[in-house]
């Protein structure tokens, strides 16, 4: 029989495992009483997960050309949808090996890959990442934010695993190629593709997907544009699991690993036309709200053509340096030698980070100089600069121009990626600006506009903000009145001596040349461009007639003050509205309003609105086929005689304002009205001798040479019988090709 002492000891020890027992149960209970009051809080505070059915992301609203083809976008997340059936492959397969290799066969939540995480981050003291499924990372994305916190990653858990529940793996994994940021506002892997190789998912090389697989892992701090070889490392890694988890061959992805990482950066958004795009842009703003316009992925079909476009652009931009290197070369942009601390070996500068392209316009650093070549440093890249290319810049020798350490803008030629070599030209930013505008004549549709010199530098937009004195290109508007009122291209006037009371006193206008040729016709009074005509015309026909019969044309000016002036162009006008001004004379006489859009859809291809063509009769047929014939004669025998390298019938006018702040040239053929608009944003003189006819007119003859190559020569309406009999040949004077333009100081 048991002792006492050992009964005791029995009945303790049942004791002590039923507390254990029981305490373990009440802990279990604590802990699962905890977790659902977690799962209560937190759960309430999660979206649907059947809101994913319903969930769309920001799109990209996008522009077309008159051709259907994208010229631009608008987006605070650039984003271009894709369907499951086009994801390639090879991305599926990167996507894997690298951000979630078990998400085949896990339900939101990898288990097996946390706890291989916590191992790893424990034997080696590192913090313990990795451990996100794609599914977590979706939800994230979708619904949740990045913050580090329990709360936030206690509701990922739970809201990854609803997900799974509703949702096949196709689904998920579609929706997470076209969530994912990867760097530079693109969002999904298409926006990518697009953004930094210039091309299609589907088109993409091996090492180009690795690219874009390694990003999701170092899109919030490194980039291939800003790190690229942060990111080439991790390109690698990319290549290395595939290869490791046999979705390509070892020699596969030596192969790609050894493939430099070269980036083909787009261009297209709004790069061709930003200044038209930001134009259409502010208009859909006003109408649908920023919201609409940025992020729900509207379709707007535009009336831009490209390559008219493209030869605005080249236009504009060679016009506009032809013009500043005329004027000299400005110095260099400094001399690091002259800072602290600073050597031609350690400097660096911001430029050289960026990828060296042709056309891209980077600092250089001048290491070595003699008379006949220099030599120039771009971070890693170098140049030799020789002496036949800085004509222009009035200097005898590189000696000079440059000396050692100094610092100096050049566009990239040419680049030789292996040996490290540019050819480059010393380049000058010019400070002047300019603008062109291209519209069809007989539909209003604006085909090109160019806005300034620079986009990037500045967004004011000179063809539709920039209200400017006209100079001599109003001058038509006063003679197309004369014409309405009675008289014809072939009556006289005056070119003498007149004066005119003004609150300053007496007003005395003047002509270009200062002379005056007696009685003119008003063919060679347009032709020459005699300012004193002009005058008399207004002043015979009353000013305030001419301001009504210019508004006719479009000309909404506040600034057409009722005075005699205005006849040499002292209103201040955009180059928008004289352009489309002036295409009531190939129109005979009716004008289109100028319009940048067709029609603009929704996502889903439901019109939205419809810009159909609006038309105004402004003056008669017969008045308008005048006009046109004594604009031709402007180009014939008058101030615009270098447009006759046209070789084909052409019309316009020539303008130019006092001390030459603002330099015109607004023509047109039958079908095509462009204008152009030379000067400084502040105003001041462009130069001595820099007329319409000097500044504008062959930025002009640039574009329509370009946009005309191969076209067959258009004919413009035929003028009556009497005024054919009655067209006369003007006299060519030795001064007509200078511009005769005065307005008032």
């Amino acid at each position: 029989m048991p002792s006492l002492a050992v009964l005791s000891l029995q009945f303790s020890g049942k004791n002590l495992l039923r507390t254990i027992i029981f305490l373990l149960l009440l802990l279990a209970s604590v802990g699962l009483g905890a977790f659902a009051g977690l799962l209560i809080v937190y759960k309430s505070d999660l979206p649907e997960v059947r809101q994913l059915e319903d969930y769309r992301p920001n799109v990209i609203t996008e522009l077309y050309a008159d051709d259907g083809r994208t010229i631009g976008s608008f987006a605070l997340e650039r984003r271009v949808v894709i369907t499951y059936e086009q994801i390639p492959p090879v991305l599926k397969d990167a996507l894997l090996v690298t951000e979630d290799q078990n998400f085949e066969r896990h339900w939101g939540v990898d288990v097996t890959g946390i706890g291989r995480a916590v191992f790893k981050g424990l034997s080696s003291g590192k913090r313990i990442q990795g451990t996100s499924t794609l599914t977590q990372q979706l939800s994230r994305l979708c619904f949740l934010n990045s913050e580090k916190s329990f709360k936030r990653k206690f509701q990922e858990l739970l809201f990854s695993i609803q997900i799974e529940r509703f949702y096949t793996k196709q689904q998920i994994l579609t929706l997470y190629c076209n969530q994912v940021p990867l760097g530079h506002r693109n969002y999904g892997f298409e926006a990518a593709a697009q953004y930094y190789f210039s091309k299609s998912l589907k088109d993409l090389r091996l090492e180009e997907v690795a690219v874009l697989a390694a990003m999701p892992a170092v899109a919030h701090f490194a980039s291939p544009v800003t790190n690229p070889e942060r990111v080439k490392l991790r390109r690698n890694y990319v290549l290395d699991r595939m290869a490791k988890k046999g979705k390509l061959s070892i020699e596969q992805a030596r192969v790609a690993k050894n493939l430099p990482l070269e980036l083909k950066i787009s261009t297209r958004h709004q790069a061709l036309a930003p200044y038209f795009a930001e134009e259409i842009r502010k208009g859909l703003e006003q109408k649908y709200g920023s919201e609409a316009v940025n992020e729900s992925g509207l379709r707007i079909y535009t009336t831009l053509n490209i390559e008219m476009q493209q030869a605005a652009n080249d236009a504009i931009r060679s016009g506009l340096e032809d013009f500043d290197r005329r004027h000299g070369w400005r110095g260099v942009r400094g001399n690091i030698l002259k800072l602290k601390e600073t050597t031609l070996d350690s400097y660096r500068h911001e430029d050289w980070k960026r990828p060296k392209l042709p056309g891209a316009i980077l600092t250089g650093l001048v290491l070595a100089v003699k008379p006949r070549a220099a030599q120039i440093k771009f971070g890693e890249y170098e140049a030799t600069l020789s002496d036949s290319e800085i004509a222009w810049t009035r200097k005898k020798s590189l000696t000079d121009l440059f000396k050692i350490g100094d610092l100096a803008l050049f566009r990239v030629l040419e680049v030789e990626s292996t040996k490290k070599r540019l050819k480059v030209a010393l380049y000058q930013r010019p400070e002047v600006q300019g603008a062109l505008v291209a519209l069809d004549s007989a539909t209003g549709a604006v085909k090109a506009m160019v806005g300034g010199y620079d986009f990037d530098q500045s967004k004011f937009n000179r063809a539709t903000q920039a209200f400017r004195q006209t100079g001599s290109s109003f001058k038509p508007f006063v003679f197309t009145l004369a014409l309405d009122q009675g008289m014809n291209p072939n009556d006289t006037i005056e070119d003498s001596p007149v004066s005119f009371p003004s609150a300053q006193g007496q007003w005395s206008p003047q002509n270009y040349d200062r002379k005056f040729e007696g009685t003119i016709t008003l063919r060679r009074a347009m032709a020459q461009s005699r300012n004193i005509p002009a005058v008399k015309l207004l002043d015979r026909f009353g000013v305030e007639k001419e301001i009504e019969y210019v508004k006719r044309f479009g000309v909404t000016s506040p600034n057409l003050a009722p005075y005699l002036p205005m006849a040499l162009g002292s209103a201040e006008v955009t180059l928008l509205e004289m352009t489309s001004a002036y295409s009531v004379f190939p129109n005979d006489g009716v004008r289109l309003l100028p319009r940048l859009t067709q029609r603009v859809t929704d996502y889903s291809g439901t019109v939205k609105e419809e810009n159909l063509v609006d038309v105004r009769e402004v003056i008669p047929q017969s008045t308008a086929r005048a006009m046109v014939d004594l604009l031709r004669s402007v180009v014939e025998v008058g101030t615009a005689q270098r447009a006759k390298s046209l070789q084909r019938p052409v019309a316009g006018k020539t303008g130019t304002t006092n001390n030459y702040t603002d330099a015109w040239f607004i023509g047109f053929t039958p079908s095509l009205t462009c204008g152009v608009w030379v000067g400084y944003d502040k105003k001041r003189s462009l130069g001595k001798g820099e007329t319409g006819a000097r500044a504008a007119l062959p930025i002009w003859i640039e574009f329509m040479q370009r946009v005309l190559k191969g076209e067959p020569a258009e004919v413009f309406g035929e003028l009556s019988l009497p005024e054919k009999l009655a067209r006369e040949k003007v006299d060519t004077p030795d001064d007509a090709s200078g511009d005769g333009e005065t307005t008032p100081e």
